[in-house]
């Protein structure tokens, strides 16, 4: 399995390739919207069983995607 950020893996078995937390099936996206909801990190954490460094790695990650990406406007 490729390690694609640090504590995100990308398995073609596992959760259909969606990135995950390494060594889980909790998807990265499902960390995102528990935050986008309001739940804090600590709530996430204990919740998925995983670590407050995990739910970081995820916010992270998601940074790096979107600061990768440039938005140009059309016009029309």
């Amino acid at each position: 399995m490729p390690e694609i950020a640090d504590r995100i893996e990308v398995d073609a078995k596992r959760c259909h390739g969606k990135p995950v937390i390494k060594g889980t099936r909790v998807m990265v996206r499902t960390i995102l919207g528990a935050l986008a909801a309001g739940d804090s990190a600590e709530r996430i954490a204990q919740a998925y069983d995983i670590s407050v460094e995990d739910v970081r790695g995820a916010v992270r990650f998601a940074n790096q995607l979107v600061g990768d990406w440039d938005y140009l406007p059309v016009r029309g």
